[in-house]
């Protein structure tokens, strides 16, 4: 891959939202459309880049995630816990809710190469360590990954299906975790990037076809790429909305990187400054994506 910078001038607006927390890009496979959430807005999106189409499902209660479910069925994740959706009536059927505590919602979230749906929490009053990573498997068990986290965020995994990469934002690092793909298991989590604090904080992730990840950087107004081998931050692509939250690749040949972004915590002169912040962004970096998995239940 070629380690060019891509200037702002070649990132466009894809769907000129004005989304208060856009998150959750996940290009669905089978239906060749963008689907992403507005936590804030509490609200599920289905944009078809080739249409100019965007339609809004509410959701009644924040929402941090979706992953494609089957035909005309996603999984959302929201703060009244983890349900299934059906696409055309918006109708929501709640599968499992293990939030006991008001100030928890679930966050981000993507499905393993075996369709289980991996999804974490945060605390909404910025306490540190109180929330945890799960794990719903296709026969509709919870299973508790991780305890101890503080922002639950980006995920994905290796090629070869041996590595599982985790985002805790405040932590500004990648982990890597052995993964087990026949149980689901994860273990010897250890460093593999380092983010710096003038580059913001790391938050939705995804992994292009040549094995490198490509994070949204909050707060540092970007979409970086980094091989996970060395920890080496390959390439960035500005974004002119501060927050950059989520990125998902998608389109023919999912060669276009889609960028959700943020109005949230931006002050009345930073967004007169980035007026597009909420919008979706789109790129094309020359490299193409992974198709994302759907849930097996």
């Amino acid at each position: 891959m070629q380690n060019q910078p891509v200037t702002e001038s070649a990132v466009r607006v894809a769907l000129p939202a004005r989304a208060q927390l856009g998150e959750g890009a996940i290009w669905h496979p089978q239906e060749h459309k963008l689907y992403w959430v507005d936590i804030e807005g509490r609200s599920l999106h289905i944009f078809d880049p080739a249409t100019g189409q965007a339609r809004q499902l509410p959701t009644h209660s924040r929402v941090g995630t979706v992953v494609p479910a089957g035909p005309g069925q996603v999984l959302v994740a929201l703060q009244s816990g983890l349900h299934r959706m059906n696409t055309e009536t918006g109708a929501l059927t709640l599968l499992v809710n293990p939030l006991t505590e008001p100030g928890l919602r679930f966050n981000d979230g993507k499905c393993d190469p075996a369709g289980r749906f991996w999804v974490g929490t945060l605390d909404m009053n910025d306490q540190p360590h109180r929330a945890a990573l799960y794990r719903l498997d296709p026969d509709g068990s919870l299973h508790t990954m991780l305890t101890g986290i503080t922002i639950s965020n980006g995920l994905a995994w290796s090629s070869d299906n041996q590595t599982m990469y985790y985002i805790d934002t405040p932590t500004r690092t990648v982990q890597a975790f052995d993964y087990d793909h026949a149980t689901g298991h994860i273990s010897h989590g250890r460093v593999a990037i380092r983010i710096p604090e003038a580059d913001g904080l790391p938050d939705g992730m995804t992994m292009d076809a040549e094995g490198q990840l490509w994070i949204a950087l909050w707060g540092g107004g970007q979409v970086a790429c980094y091989d996970p081998l060395t920890g080496e931050k390959c390439r960035a692509i500005a974004v002119p909305a501060p927050n950059t939250s989520s990125c998902a690749f998608g389109g023919p040949g999912l060669r276009t990187l889609f960028i959700t972004t943020a109005r949230q915590d931006l002050s009345p002169a930073q967004l007169a400054e980035y007026p597009l912040s909420g919008s979706v962004f789109a790129v094309e970096p020359g490299v193409a994506g992974i198709a994302a998995n759907r849930y097996g239940g």
